[in-house]
């Protein structure tokens, strides 16, 4: 995720400050990590230094000085194109599960991966259980509905997966050599 985009999409909607950014960000991105409020000034520097965004006043309301920023044209042109940009499919495969299963085979055996595999196939359950029932909970925003979407999506992925090497792995009847590096 680009924090910077996403603050131009929050800023999309009118002036806010970095208070409010930072509580917009983590209520409308109810599954993303929550933002930093030095990421999110820092971040507002930088929209700042490149002509995204600027500084449309100052008030104070009974603490510090609360500076509010707005998109300019050219942060609402960078928006729109960032919107418009298709993201490519990843091109390599880099997942921490693949890794401990592929190391598993090469340095600890059949027995060891079929173990991480069975084991990670209960946590991936787990986890859409309870994601299921985030989804269904009383006063579930849209947000926390496509989040929980988007990350059954991704675990059923990976259930597939994890389903189909369990498998190749149960019908593996010798070990792999120790020195085999594809």
């Amino acid at each position: 995720m680009s924090t910077a985009h996403v603050l131009l999409g929050l800023l999309a909607g009118g002036p806010r400050h970095g208070y409010d950014l930072k509580r917009a960000h983590d209520e409308r991105l109810p599954r993303a990590k929550p933002l930093a409020y030095g990421q999110v000034y820092a971040t507002l520097s930088r929209l700042e230094r490149d002509g995204f965004v600027a500084e449309s006043g100052q008030d104070r309301d009974g603490g510090p000085d609360r500076t509010s920023y707005e998109l300019t044209d050219e942060g609402r042109g960078h928006l729109a194109a960032w919107l418009a940009a298709v993201d490519p499919p990843a091109p390599y495969v880099n997942s921490e599960i693949f890794n401990k299963v592929t190391v598993a085979l090469l340095a600890a055996g059949i027995e060891q991966a079929r173990d991480y595999l069975v084991a990670q196939r209960a946590a991936h359950m787990g986890r859409m259980r309870e994601l299921t029932m985030a989804k269904s909970a009383p006063g579930a925003s849209l947000g926390d509905v496509i989040a929980a979407d988007y990350a059954i999506g991704h675990l059923e992925a990976d259930l597939r997966w994890l389903q189909t090497t369990l498998a190749r792995v149960a019908a593996m009847t010798t070990e792999l050599p120790k020195d085999v590096t594809t």
